[in-house]
């Protein structure tokens, strides 16, 4: 596992803060693993509706693509030679699409550029790894907010999700970020299956 240098206990391989230097080797670049399939859900009350998903808001920690790992206490650091494919909040947004398409609940699922009568906003509040004990977990927590076509709220939600890596290696520790989105994604298409009744039926009424 290659983590900047600077905590003796993980072998002078992490550094105490994110470094702004440029890294010296090219990066190794990870996406998430395929996805997990989602079992379809069923709600006639959002049956006919188009949703569009926007890339979560994120702060500037984990707006970019570099893979965040906190290694001890209050240290936050990136892993040193390993990066995203693409930006985390492109990656999350992704992986809802996906998994809401998959769940039937929708007519539609789309980014948030093409025309539809829902709309799923959030901000992506944890991405990282967590060394709480060896080997760490992988960590997501994403605050959502379901909005009408008028853009007015009509119900939101903290979602969190983790699963520990099988090793420190950065692919176990990828595949971990994989798992943990999958929860992630299944936990998203419960709660709005669960919405209720009158939120539901009052917006599809307007």
């Amino acid at each position: 596992m290659k983590i900047r240098a600077g905590l003796g206990l993980f072998a002078a391989a992490l550094l105490a803060g994110c470094s702004v230097l440029p890294e010296s080797d090219p990066a190794t670049l990870y996406r998430l693993p395929v996805a997990a399939s989602q079992t379809p859900a069923n709600n006639p009350l959002l049956g006919d509706k188009r949703l569009g998903v926007a890339a979560p808001e994120a702060g500037h920690l984990f707006s970019g693509n570099r893979i965040v790992v906190y290694p001890d206490r209050n240290v936050v650091n990136v892993y040193e030679g390993a990066r995203w494919h693409e930006d985390a909040p492109a990656l999350i947004q992704t992986r809802l699409i996906d998994a809401l398409s998959q769940s039937g609940l929708f007519e539609g699922v789309s980014v948030d550029r093409l025309p539809s009568d829902l709309l799923l906003v959030s901000e992506l509040r944890h991405f990282q790894s967590e060394y709480d004990r060896t080997p760490p977990a992988a960590r997501i927590q994403l605050d959502v907010q379901l909005v009408d076509g008028k853009r007015q709220p009509i119900a939101n939600e903290t979602l969190i999700a983790s699963a520990r890596a099988a090793s420190v290696e950065i692919p176990d520790v990828v595949d971990a970020f994989g798992e943990a989105s999958d929860r992630l994604s299944a936990a998203l298409v419960e709660w709005l299956a669960n919405l209720s009744s009158d939120a539901l039926e009052s917006e599809r009424l307007n």
